[in-house]
């Protein structure tokens, strides 16, 4: 494995490739439009053909690892197959699994993500700190031993997500997803070496002023923003500058049905691809 950090690494990969994400989601209705089951062997092809079609053109992918668990251990070999592809070609790989616990719990989900060999092993994995940032530190350790990254989530697009992220202390009138970036900013600072800090946080597209309004300064953030919702959740460059700002820092414009949607054809998925990064680049700029 490369001695570079995930975030060094991934940024490389924004620079030739441009800053997008792509979801691998192999939701029903997307199967449904490539004509593929709703089955294990179904969301394996769907996700081969997303690889093929863009694994020389993508900066990285983020595979969603519940819609492969829905369909049992086939579904998982599946994820397995397509993560150790990706590895084989050199192609970047998140795998969005979310998770978060305490100690002994935490340690195994960040080996079965991120140590290297194990069936699992992404370059980076999304995790959700809301028994707080601390109880992540396994993951951390991990990540910054093996070169891997997290994605930590801080302001989400879903309405629910305000009643927790956007709450503010009585002590410090700090924010909840303030104090999310503040604390993965020192695990940035002790842990990842590098202009590009591997570990970063997950901020929805289409939270428009929220993240100005709970105090997120995304000025001094050395790690990359992960910024679900582009495209067919409604997402586009005015939204994207409405949160991040112009020029932005860090931050990776994730899209997946919309991407899907120009599928199955190669040509298509590539086209859509492509509109997607032009749009990305012009936000961002």
């Amino acid at each position: 494995m490369s001695k570079t950090n995930f975030g060094e690494r991934l940024a490389a990969k924004v620079e030739e490739f441009g800053p997008v994400c792509v979801g691998v989601d192999p939701h029903p209705a997307s199967l449904a439009s490539w004509q593929l089951s709703d089955s294990a062997e179904g969301v394996r092809n769907f996700a081969f053909e997303m690889l093929n079609a863009l694994g020389d053109r993508v900066a990285i992918f983020k595979p969603q690892a519940a819609l492969f668990e829905r369909h049992g251990v086939a579904g998982m070999t599946a994820l397995a197959d397509f993560l150790g592809a990706c590895r084989e070609e050199g192609v970047l790989t998140i795998l969005d699994a979310k998770r978060g616990d305490i100690g002994s719990t935490m340690t195994a989900y960040a080996q079965a993500f991120m140590t290297p060999g194990a069936d699992f092993e992404a370059d980076a994995v999304t995790l959700s700190p809301f028994l707080g940032v601390g109880s992540l530190q396994p993951a951390f350790e991990l990540a910054a031993e093996n070169n891997k990254g997290a994605f930590i989530l801080a302001l989400t697009s879903n309405p629910e997500g305000a009643s927790i992220q956007h709450c503010v202390s009585a002590v410090d009138s700090v924010s909840v997803a303030a104090r999310v970036a503040q604390e993965v900013q020192e695990r940035n600072n002790l842990l990842s070496e590098g202009a590009h800090g591997s570990f970063g946080l997950v901020v929805g597209a289409t939270v428009g002023d929220a993240a100005r309004r709970v105090g997120l300064d995304f000025s001094d953030f050395t790690g990359p923003l992960l910024a679900p919702g582009v495209g067919a959740q409604g997402a586009g460059g005015k939204e994207i500058r409405e949160v991040f700002g112009t020029p932005a820092p860090f931050v990776l414009a994730s899209a997946s049905r919309s991407v899907a949607a120009g599928g199955p054809q190669a040509t298509g998925l590539q086209e859509a691809f492509s509109k997607t990064v032009l749009e990305a680049k012009g936000a961002l700029s």
